[in-house]
């Protein structure tokens, strides 16, 4: 398709972009982040720069379906996480001091010609992050295969409910193509814009497994991190300028596998538990009187004891013993948005609760899940939403029994580090970073601990997590994760909420490292004069 704008016309030819785009199809980490460096160094803002690298991936980062069987297995092909570091860039730029603010895009730039074209890169016919471990073939690397052409809009008649519902309609079904044009038809009018998002956003958030121990091929809620980061970019981009963001994003939506038998659990739940109703072989649609009721009047916050009893209910007890505890709350008047910022906790404690440092996988994709959840419900009010807390407390259960099943889910025994108490805030917070910054998970941990009970300003522990999580690089996980714990301590009103921190710290310093995770922020430090990097 033609650029959606003469802005972004003239942008694209420019030489920087066209060095940058040369470099990044070349899979070449190095000189696509020198490319990057000047384009800092002229001062180039965010916005401009992130709506180019999304452009140049956004061909390459699809694939023509999440799951393979390759010779009697069946084999999970992850999701683009080249659009959710931008999207953790656009973030944590801001959190950032000074010329540090460029590292985060730095981190994005630097992933980016590792994550081309995944499909060819789990069978080692391309190289790249998930083809780590492989040996390819000497030469020049193969050129990354488009799997999905980009479209143009398709409109359709009608109300816009119905034209959403067609929308939704062709996305369970598949078709890829189809459901794709619809969107960016609906994209068209600005007047609808909101209602399309919203969405986008509500399809990708139904889209979760309904089991996951010995299974490895599993959505995690990555649809809607990836609608998420569309609406967010394209907002940060301005959809006039944001084609592309599309095409990396919406596109996705419909691509296959979909699971949406948890989320028809959650649906009949309440009815169920809420409704007191017996199912029957009907259709069933809409929302209930009492969701619609609870979601406009139950404003009552959980206080600790309720949030320790909801928590231990999904954690520790097998499915049901959450439901009817979940609807006992909402019954009680409690405000399902403080339900989810408790859910949230629990999150954050089955992250605290794992030590394989190859184990996160279900808690930290629970917890951005349920950061996406929290978002959508201050972003849109969707009359779905409280089917979502359902699902959100049915996916938490999972990823508990998924780490106890597997030799997790246990407390540690956190330890302040001696004479903690006589620091000041900045200089906890500059032991934090340190510990993070040398994968000591009990130390990073520990200083958290300390900062919180001193009472003293977290503001400072907050910027330290910031600033390890942006340093650590190879894999997007340690941005994303930690920003969406950091966001989420801002928001959350628990009285646990702390506990964020601490599982930012366990995260950032536990998860798995690929190579030299600390490369790319050290270059980026050189290159641009920020000595603490260096």
């Amino acid at each position: 398709m033609p650029p959606d704008s003469a802005v972004a016309a003239s942008t694209r030819s420019d030489p920087l972009y066209s060095a940058l785009e040369e470099r990044v199809m070349a899979r070449d980490q190095k000189g696509a982040s020198e490319v990057y460096y000047s384009l800092v160094r002229e001062g180039r803002p965010l916005p401009e720069m992130l709506r180019e690298a999304v452009r140049i991936h956004a061909p390459y980062t699809h694939v023509p379906y999440h799951e393979r069987l390759d010779d009697g297995f069946v084999n999970f092909v992850n999701n683009d996480h080249c659009l959710l570091s931008a999207r953790a860039s656009l973030h944590l730029s801001r959190m950032l001091p000074g010329g540090a603010s460029g590292l985060p895009m730095a981190q994005t730039i630097w992933y980016i010609p590792t994550g081309l074209d995944i499909w060819n890169q789990k069978i080692a016919k391309a190289p790249g992050h998930y083809a780590r471990g492989f040996k390819m073939a000497d030469g020049p690397p193969p050129v990354p295969v488009v799997h999905w052409p980009d479209q143009a809009p398709k409109a359709l008649d009608g109300p816009l409910k119905d034209r959403l519902g067609q929308w939704m309609t062709l996305v369970h079904r598949g078709q890829v193509v189809d459901a794709y044009r619809v969107f960016l038809g609906l994209m068209q009018n600005p007047a609808e814009r909101r209602a399309a998002l919203a969405e986008l956003a509500f399809a990708g958030l139904i889209d979760v497994q309904d089991r996951s121990f010995h299974n490895r091929s599993y959505t995690t809620g990555h649809k809607s991190f990836r609608a998420r980061a569309t609406i967010e970019l394209g907002e940060a981009i301005g959809w006039e300028s944001a084609h592309d963001v599309l095409y990396a994003g919406a596109l996705d939506i419909a691509v296959g596998p979909r699971w949406y038998s948890l989320y028809e659990a959650a649906s009949n739940a309440v009815l169920i538990y809420l409704e007191g109703q017996t199912l029957h072989a009907v259709p069933y649609s809409g929302t209930t009187e009492q969701e619609c009721a609870i979601l406009a009047n139950n404003k009552a916050p959980l206080d600790a004891a309720e949030t320790h009893a909801l928590i231990e209910s999904i954690l520790r007890e097998p499915e049901p013993a959450y439901l009817p505890h979940l609807t006992a709350l909402l019954k009680d008047g409690k405000s399902p948005r403080a339900i989810l910022d408790a859910i949230q906790v629990g999150v954050a404690e089955v992250v605290i609760e794992t030590h394989d440092e190859l184990n996160f996988s279900l808690p930290q994709h629970c917890y951005e899940y349920c950061n996406t959840l929290g978002w959508f419900w201050d972003k849109f009010e969707h009359p779905q939403r409280l089917k979502l807390l359902y699902l959100a407390a049915a996916y938490l259960n999972q990823a508990a029994w998924h780490q106890k099943l597997t030799g997790d889910l246990t407390p540690p025994k956190i330890e302040k580090p001696t004479n903690s108490g006589a620091l000041s805030a900045p200089e906890m917070a500059a032991r934090v970073e340190a510990a993070c910054i040398a994968l000591d998970a009990p130390k990073a941990v520990g200083w958290v601990q300390a900062a919180l009970d001193s009472g003293q300003d977290m503001a400072p522990v907050v910027r330290a997590l910031a600033y390890a999580c942006s340093r650590l690089g190879n894999d997007p996980h340690n941005q994303e994760i930690a920003l969406c714990m950091l966001e989420d301590f801002g928001k959350n009103r628990n009285p646990h909420r702390g506990r964020l921190l601490l599982a930012a710290a366990q995260h950032t310093a536990r998860h798995r490292k690929y190579g030299d995770p600390l490369d790319c922020s050290r270059r980026f430090g050189k290159a641009l004069g920020v000595p603490e990097l260096v």
